[in-house]
């Protein structure tokens, strides 16, 4: 495997250049949620179809001799077809979405009206189109309703519906497995023997997947043995479209993953960050397969998870906008930086700007359950101060 070690921003085009987003597909609009749309959609009617009373009252006829007083002639209800017409000088009792009688020029609400003998007295200004949806108003037919690109939220899908459209071509979810190398992890629950830790890294990623609509993951578990990791690695790049390998990256005499991914063809794009926590981070593709191999350090593979991961999550389901969120906050407290690799540090935002969380090692999570942001520091930092404004991805 080369050993060249990338830069941090490096690593983030290379991934960037190098995933693609998934083939679209068809899927009903019920299942859309959350999805990003894969073609514009064009209005196939116009919204609303007909001019639509916008609340209960009485459409009407008015012109200059007409103003206050009109003869009640009929009633429209919601879902009634009648396409009527009226004289001027007359009124409709109408209710809300029903349509107007095609040549109404008002609807005036009932609470400013009243009925006697059939004749409808207005206490009301007059104006054109006063309380009337009118046809096309929303959109008209052939308009673009939603582009490319779009998040189908639940306004979004609901405006769909009311275009009579069912199905939508979506940029699918991808099949997401996890593997889990390291002949030391035990599951949560069982009797801990000496020599021996509890693994946490399978639902750490899970749960981080399924905060962002990834819901569904296989998590596979594997001993420190080349063949075993051979043969998993084998079956799980043909039935997933992202890989993440916990652990076995690195150079010991038990780390098997690399050498079992390039027997695989898998194509190495970079192999080892300039950055502190996180160095060993593998990143290739096989065939269409994305593969990223994680430390086996938890705070280091979340911490990877959060800056490489998650971007290359959202460009699979084709979110054109996404950027990890980052501002320039005022550090609350004073750190030294050792080394000249860039380095995130777990922290927490406050009232008053970011305060550096203890507890740093890439092997500890609790300082990690109390985050909400990881600060930057680039490769020539050697010391930030209180009061100073540091680069600041906020996580969430």
């Amino acid at each position: 495997m080369n050993n060249y070690l990338v830069s941090i921003k490096e690593a983030i085009n290379l991934v960037n250049t190098n995933v693609l987003s998934k083939k679209p597909k068809k899927v009903l609009l019920k299942d859309a949620l959350d999805l990003f749309l894969a073609e514009d959609i064009f209005s196939p009617i116009n919204m609303p179809p007909f001019n639509q009373s916008a609340m209960d009252g009485y459409a009407i006829l008015y012109d200059d001799k007409h103003q206050n007083n009109f003869k009640l002639v009929d009633e429209i209800k919601a879902g009634d077809n009648n396409k009527r017409t009226l004289n001027t000088g007359e009124a409709v009792r109408i209710f809300t979405g029903a349509p107007t009688p095609i040549n109404a020029n008002a609807v005036i609400m009932q609470e400013n009206t009243e009925v006697n003998n059939g004749v409808l007295k207005i206490d009301d200004t007059l104006s054109d189109y006063k309380n009337i949806r009118l046809e096309g108003e929303q959109i008209k037919q052939k308009q673009i309703a939603l582009q490319k690109g779009e998040k189908l939220n639940p306004a979004a899908i609901g405006f769909l519906a009311t275009l009579g459209i069912t199905e939508v071509s979506i940029y699918p979810k991808p099949n997401i497995s996890i593997i889990v190398t390291g002949n030391e992890l035990v599951t949560p629950g069982t009797p801990l023997e000496f020599g021996q830790i509890y693994e946490s890294n399978a639902i750490m990623l899970q749960t981080a997947l399924a905060k962002k609509g990834f819901n569904k993951t296989n998590i596979i578990k594997v001993k420190d043995d080349y063949a075993a990791t051979k043969n998993t690695l084998a079956t799980t790049l043909k039935e997933s479209d992202v890989v993440l390998i916990s652990g076995g990256i690195s150079v010991g005499d038990y780390d098997f993953v690399g050498k079992a991914l390039l027997e695989l063809k898998t194509e190495q794009i970079f192999y080892k960050i300039k950055q502190k926590p996180g160095k060993p981070l593998f990143f290739g593709k096989n065939q269409n397969t994305v593969v990223f191999a994680l430390p086996g350090n938890p705070a280091s593979a979340l911490t990877c998870y959060y800056i490489y991961i998650e971007s290359a999550l959202q460009k699979i389901i084709g979110n054109p906008n996404y950027s990890k969120s980052t501002v320039e906050l005022t550090l609350e407290n004073e750190y030294l930086k050792k080394g000249t690799r860039g380095e995130f540090l777990k922290a927490k935002t406050t009232q008053n700007g970011v305060e550096i969380l203890g507890s740093q090692s890439s092997a500890m999570l609790n300082s990690f359950a109390q985050a909400n942001a990881l600060i930057y520091l680039e490769d020539d930092i050697k010391i930030v101060k209180k009061g100073e404004k540091v680069k600041t991805y906020i996580i969430d």
